[in-house]
């Protein structure tokens, strides 16, 4: 993990945040990746859940889209009072809310129950993301905040990695077991961790380097002069509310999360229709994209650093992975071609995903940066409803993948166009 800043050896800066990347990291990865697996691990789930409850694919879309509506309505104040509360509370009362909803996931027994308990898992973990950005910004500098970012968010492509056989495995072992099926233990026993993980946050964590015992005064001091100018200067939020730029970046961002949880949702179902009946056998399978991803946002996250751009880094991967998709229409029948298409595909549109969260720090400043980074992933993760719900849609009313595939394919398109455009000028990091 000290390969993540480029410093010269010995020198007191690299000494310092080799040292945060021990402490702080790997604890928020481990976080996040279990933030993600409990967001999509519906996606395994819905191989015998949809069968045992009887949902049909445009149920399973809406349904699998919704958490985004409870985490959009409540993301905001939460990041407000963040500040205000300190991250170690925050973050501790997110991790244990929403492992107790996604454990109790086993309890639904239809369409209605389905949609209320992948709302509630919105509502409690509403915040957690946009508050790590804003967490990370306390602690790195602008040169250091991609790598940082793409370390710490490589815990979704790793969620997908370790969940897709742990999820398989679940499924298709412990089906039956105590009178319950595979998708109810799955539930159960990859909800239970977070409520862990959020009462060792109080103990982990300090809300900000001022706070932490485990610093010097000296290091302290470095951090202070090192850190991003929102510690200095204070922006507020009804500035914020009132520059086009974080419009622009929502919309750039709504673009590009609709075709990443459209992938992560539908993944499972868009290999078992090429042919993968095995469960065990998919869940390998589902893994391959998300290796890739993550090998993709640490070299997108160290070469945007490198050179201080940021557009272009998050842009072209994002063209790049439109034309993936579109690909992947033309493969379809054909499973090495379909995974391979996919996986570029995934890995592309993580690329632009980790870059882009460099942008707002650039823009918004303060203790307005909170709330202004939940502004943009508020509206932004409104892709995560309706990209898994229009493929559902599409695929119900013409029996194939094709449609919502080209639909995500111009969606992602857009968002390069978005970012490339003179709105988001930006001087180099």
């Amino acid at each position: 993990m000290s390969a993540i800043l480029p410093t010269t050896a010995g020198d007191t800066t690299s000494a310092l945040y080799n040292k945060l990347n021990w402490r702080l990291l790997p604890f928020l990865v481990t976080c996040y990746m279990f933030a993600y697996l409990d967001r999509v691990n519906v996606g395994f789930a819905k191989l015998q859940m949809q069968h045992d409850l009887g949902f049909s694919d445009a149920a399973y879309g809406v349904g699998a889209g919704i958490f985004f509506l409870g985490y959009v309505l409540f993301e905001v104040p939460s990041n407000l009072l963040l500040p205000k509360v300190g991250a170690r509370r925050t973050f501790s009362r997110i991790l244990v809310l929403w492992g107790i909803t996604s454990a109790c996931m086993l309890f639904v027994r239809n369409v209605p129950a389905f949609y209320a308990m992948r709302f509630l898992l919105g509502v409690f973990e509403a915040g957690f993301a946009p508050g790590m950005i804003y967490y990370l910004s306390c602690w790195y500098g602008p040169s250091r905040m991609a790598r940082a970012i793409a370390l710490v968010f490589v815990a979704g492509p790793l969620g997908g990695i370790v969940g897709g056989p742990v999820s398989a495995w679940l499924i298709t072992t412990l089906s039956g077991v105590g009178g319950l099926a595979g998708w109810q233990w799955m539930f159960l026993v990859e909800g239970l961790p977070c409520i862990a993980l959020g009462l060792l946050t109080l103990r982990v964590l300090s809300d900000r380097p001022a706070d932490a015992r485990w610093l010097t005064e000296d290091e302290k001091l470095l951090l202070n002069r090192d850190t991003t100018p929102s510690q200095h200067r204070a922006d507020s939020f009804k500035a914020v509310l009132r520059n086009p730029r974080v419009y622009v970046l929502a919309i750039a961002y709504f673009c590009i999360i609709f075709p990443i949880y459209t992938i992560s949702f539908w993944l499972p179902t868009l290999l078992k229709e090429q042919g993968v009946n095995d469960t065990i056998r998919l869940g390998w399978y589902t893994a391959i994209p998300y290796v890739a991803a993550a090998v993709g946002m640490n070299l997108a996250g160290r070469s945007s650093d490198r050179v201080g751009e940021r557009r272009y880094h998050c842009a072209i991967p994002a063209l790049a992975g439109a034309a993936c998709l579109i690909a992947a229409i033309f493969s379809d029948g054909n499973l090495t071609l379909t995974l391979v298409a996919l996986t570029f595909a995934t890995a592309c549109l993580w690329m632009a995903y980790t870059v882009f969260w460099a942008i707002p720090s650039q823009l918004v400043e303060g203790t307005a940066a909170a709330g202004g980074i939940a502004l943009i992933n508020t509206v932004g993760l409104l892709g995560g409803f309706w990209g898994p719900a229009v493929f559902g849609w599409t695929k119900t009313w013409t029996g194939n993948m094709h449609t919502g595939l080209l639909v995500m394919a111009g969606v992602s398109t857009a968002a390069a166009i978005l970012i490339l455009s003179g709105k988001l000028a930006l001087k180099k990091a």
